[in-house]
């Protein structure tokens, strides 16, 4: 049976994963293994806002539903949406942020491969 890896979590405790390679160490803290993490935490960003933006579109629906039959005065109604449009543009924000990141990390590594080959004449 593998061993423990021995790499320390974020959070500063042991990792309590099983060990793959020589280096003891699981997948997961593996540093071969980051280029398909760092894919694997852009795809995870994206699909979170994928289940997000539904489940918004139905709030917004069912809070016009209730504005227009009069069961939620239009007072409670516009706090609701202001919160609702906050919440759109912390979404917006967090895509931009690791969207950003991405292609710094993809311009990091043109400007590695662009730095090891001769100068153009």
């Amino acid at each position: 049976m593998a061993g423990r890896c021995k790499a320390t979590k974020r959070n500063g405790e042991p990792c309590t994963l099983p060990a793959n390679g020589p280096q003891g160490l699981c997948w997961a803290h593996d540093p071969k293994n980051a280029e398909r993490r760092r894919k694997g935490a852009s795809r995870g960003g994206r699909a979170k806002a994928n289940r997000e933006l539904p489940a918004i579109k139905t709030l917004l629906e069912d809070l016009t539903e209730q504005v227009l039959s009069g069961e939620l005065p239009t007072g409670p109604a516009a706090v609701a949406n202001q919160l609702i449009n906050t919440r759109l543009r912390a979404i917006e924000t967090e895509r931009k942020v690791k969207e950003t990141e991405e292609l710094e990390e993809r311009m990091e590594a043109l400007e590695r491969v662009l730095k090891g080959r001769p100068k153009a004449l």
